[in-house]
Formats: C-alpha cells, structure tokens, sequence
C-alpha cells in the first residue's frame, strides 16, 4: 500500500471531521448567545449548557487541526525488514490466519479507514498494541487481549 496515498486518505477523513465540529461548535455557540435562550430564572441552564457545549467542540475541532498538522508534516520513511517499528510504519499483523493492518501514525489513533480496498486502522504509541509494536522487528510477535482470551500476532510485513 502506498503511504502517501494512505496520508491523503487520513487527511480527508480529518478535514472532514473539522468541517463537521467546526460548523457544530458555530451552531452551539449561537444558541449559547442567542436572545432566546437567556435565562428565564435561576435554575434556566439552556444557554449555559450550550456555551459547554461550545467550548467542548471548540477543544475538540483544536486538537483535529492539530492532528491534521501532524500528519501533513508526518515523515514517511520506508522501513525495512531489519528496521525497528516507528511512528509512520505500516504494519499487517497476523493471527490465525487472519491478517489486520495498522499504521502507526503520531494521533487520532482508532481511526478506521478503507484505502484501496483495504481496510486500516491507525494507532499511536499511546496506545496499548502501539507501545508493543514499538520497536519491534518483522517477524516478532505480540500478545493482544481478544473475546477468546490473549491472542499472539506476528508482525508480517513492515513498510
């Protein structure tokens, strides 16, 4: 899979993600000072519920365009068979014969993409399969939690 491809594919999914909180945090913050929702006596929290509200997305719709600056600056080096994983490395994992490929990308890890034809999901270094895939080498394996108990994956391909 293309990495570059890949990144545009993140992007996308992130700007439109900023679109959609930004006009919902606009939306939030109108109501929050709109005439009609001033208080109508001291227990009247709907303009005061709103303004949270606003703020949350507002927080929310920061760290997207932060996350969307990471990923443009991003390096996309080309890892090898004797590379140790790194942020920026694709990796297929593979358990009983089923094979998953993640990206270890620098945020919005759980992210779930299709790029392809191929499905993606990404995770960071925060997260717990990311802190074990760190380092690691093609052909070691790791100890992931499933419904059917701990599950040992091998790292399959790195790129």
């Amino acid at each position: 899979m293309d990495k570059a491809a890949l990144r545009r594919a993140i992007l996308a999914q992130l700007e439109a993600e900023l679109a959609t909180l930004t006009a919902a945090a606009h939306d939030a913050h109108a109501e929050a000072t709109d005439e009609e929702n001033r208080a109508e006596d001291k227990y009247d929290m709907r303009s005061q519920s709103a303004a949270y509200l606003a703020a949350g997305q507002a927080k929310l719709a920061t760290e997207l365009g932060e996350a969307i600056g990471a990923y443009q600056t991003l390096a996309l080096p080309a890892f090898g068979p004797a590379d140790a994983l790194a942020t920026g490395a694709l990796v297929t994992l593979e358990t009983r014969g089923q094979r998953t490929l993640y990206f270890l990308g620098p945020q919005r890890g759980g992210l779930e993409l299709n790029v392809d034809g191929q499905p993606v999901l990404i995770v960071t270094a925060a997260s717990p399969l990311g802190r074990q895939l760190i380092g690691r080498h093609l052909g070691e394996s790791v100890m992931l939690p499933g419904r059917g108990g701990p599950a040992m994956q091998t790292i399959i391909t790195v790129a």
